[in-house]
Formats: structure tokens, C-alpha cells, sequence
């Protein structure tokens, strides 16, 4: 098997405008987002390694907020990873797969984990 390097923002939380009920459009829904990207890793991390050698986290975090475009809403979630995962692969060509978990919040009535995961290779 070869070797991989896993990055992961986890279990942030975003408003998007999401759903396809009545009370869920016009407004926007609290998602909690996690977002895992692989990547090949270079040979060996040192102590002074760059980070050009590796991503930068807060582009995850970017994709899953301030990326999705202002004003546009999005029946599905499953739409919403989709653009995440575009924006991923468009941001860094070593990027190799794509995982987005989201967790629609409002609608837990008990503390259940309500949503879905999209996992995408680049094509």
C-alpha cells in the first residue's frame, strides 16, 4: 500500500442556504461540515519541512465557507460537498481524494447525527 497524507478539518460549523421543505428555504441552515483530503505526502517530514510540502488547513475551511458562493441555495447537502470537493480539486492538483461529511443541525431532534458523506477521487 503506499503511502498517503490524510489533512482533516473536523466539525466545523457553517450557515448555508440548504433544504428543500418550506421553513427550510430563504434561510440558512447550520451545517457542521468535515473535510478530509488526501494527498501523496512527500518522503520524509523534518522539522524545518515547508508548508508548500504539505496544504494549508485553512483552505479546507475555506472551500466549506467563504468558497460557496453568497446567495445561492442548495436543495441537497450532497450539492453542497460537491462544491466543496470541486473547490478542493481545483485548489491543489495534489489533492487525490476528497471526503466531506455534513450534519444538518436543525433538524436533531434528540442529539442524533442527521446527513450524509461524499467521497470523490479526482477524475
Amino acid at each position: 500500500m503506499a503511502d498517503s497524507l490524510i489533512l482533516e478539518v473536523a466539525d466545523f460549523e457553517h450557515d448555508v442556504l440548504t433544504g428543500i421543505y418550506s421553513e427550510e428555504t430563504g434561510r440558512p441552515q447550520p451545517l457542521r461540515i468535515t473535510i478530509q483530503v488526501r494527498m501523496k505526502p512527500i518522503d520524509r517530514y523534518e522539522p524545518d519541512t515547508p508548508l508548500s510540502a504539505s496544504k494549508n488547513y485553512m483552505d479546507l475551511k475555506f472551500a466549506a465557507s467563504d468558497a460557496l458562493p453568497q446567495g445561492v441555495h442548495f436543495k441537497l447537502i450532497e450539492a453542497v460537498a460537491d462544491h466543496i470537493c470541486d473547490t478542493l480539486f481545483l485548489q491543489d492538483a495534489r489533492i487525490e481524494q476528497v471526503t466531506v461529511k455534513i450534519v444538518k443541525l436543525a433538524i436533531s431532534e434528540a442529539g442524533e447525527k442527521i446527513g450524509m458523506t461524499l467521497t470523490r477521487e479526482r477524475r
